[in-house]
């Protein structure tokens, strides 16, 4: 790879030379401006807007613009003659947890290349010590006619550096946050959780650019001469301000992820089977269900002894029918048939209602 800086790491009063090589690189497809009628190419030209010509490169400097709309030229020397102590060094001011360091500033990234063979051992000792101390090292740098803050880090064998921005160039989130007050139910909650889980997680490098793919295709179609197949048109994006169903819209993104994942089973599987969420909300209700439990509990036990009260009224109830029986047996003197007896004992019982 090309290095596009050289200089050195400062480490207190070690010095390692190295090369700086860009990390990362763009694939993304530029297009150029033409004109419509005969397909010529529209370029930019740079144009004195004093005297009105293309001025050649050579010819071009730098300049300040102040409020005023007016012009202070900026020379090469100016710039060379400002106390700048990283033009051609990193140098390293600090060590910190990864941690410390908010995302928000992460920039461009970089590849430090031990240059020569000099830089193999104090390149090597920095990789191992910042290994061992799991911690990442602030440094300033000086790139591009700037100075820079930049992060070390370890990332395989390599020094890795990323660029940061300045603590005052990171913007506060003023007026971002939405400026109502929403409420957020425990059960969309643990939803949104389910949600999560089912998404899981990713190999980082199965992921590619699907509109770059489709753009390259329809470039080749264009070259061969075939033409490009027309794509389905995505559904349009309908207008904002719709209320919705938050809780529907989350079952069903679960429910869609489950079967994008290979995870959901039968394809008419019920709802109940889509996600297995615990609400917040009935883990409250648990007492009240234990209590009625108890008290189910509690009738059960008490039923025997219902029973026994009932056999025993039962018992005095047949020791009073056949009390009358035998009274109205000897008065009438009647034949012992059951049939007889039976209908006496029902002439008998409201006698006895009667006198009690």
């Amino acid at each position: 790879m090309r290095s596009i800086w050289n200089g050195a790491i400062s480490f207190g009063l070690v010095s390692i030379p190295i090369k700086l090589v860009n990390a990362t690189e763009n694939h993304s497809i530029s297009f150029r401006q033409i004109h419509l009628e005969d397909g010529g190419r529209i370029r930019y030209r740079k144009v004195c807007e004093l005297e009105e010509k293309e001025v050649p490169g050579t010819e071009i400097g730098k300049g300040y613009e102040e409020a005023d709309g007016s012009i202070i030229p900026i020379t090469e020397d100016d710039l060379s003659q400002l106390p700048i102590p990283t033009a051609r060094t990193i140098e390293i001011v600090a060590f910190v947890p990864a941690d410390r360091i908010d995302p928000l500033q992460m920039d461009t990234a970089y590849y430090l290349s031990a240059n020569g063979v000099p830089a193999a051992k104090p390149y090597t000792l920095l990789r191992e010590a910042l290994k061992r101390s799991q911690k990442v090292a602030i440094a300033k740098f000086a790139l591009r006619g700037r100075e820079r803050l930049g992060m070390l880090r370890v990332v395989d064998d390599v020094i890795a550096m990323h660029g940061l921005l300045w603590p005052d160039e990171i913007r506060a989130p003023e007026d971002v946050a939405p400026d109502t007050q929403v409420t957020v139910r425990d059960a969309e909650l643990d939803l949104a959780d389910a949600l999560m889980d089912t998404l899981g997680e990713v190999d980082l490098d199965s992921l590619h650019d699907d509109y770059r793919e489709a753009v390259e295709e329809m470039i080749a179609a264009k070259v061969s001469g075939g033409g490009a197949e027309e794509a389905p048109s995505a559904p349009a994006a309908e207008g904002g301000g719709k209320v919705i169903d938050l809780m529907a819209a989350l079952e069903s993104s679960v429910r869609a992820a489950k079967e994008a994942r290979g995870a959901s089973g039968a394809s008419d599987a019920s709802d109940e089977d889509v996600a297995e969420v615990t609400h917040l909300a009935s883990r409250s209700r648990t007492p009240k269900k234990q209590t009625t439990a108890k008290k189910t509990a509690t009738a059960k036990k008490s039923e025997p002894a219902k029973k026994s009260t009932g056999a025993k009224k039962s018992t005095t109830a047949k020791k009073t029918a056949s009390s009358p029986k035998k009274q109205a047996a000897s008065a009438k003197k009647s034949t012992s048939t059951a049939t007889t007896k039976k209908t006496t004992a029902k002439k008998a019982a409201p006698r006895k209602r009667a006198s009690a």
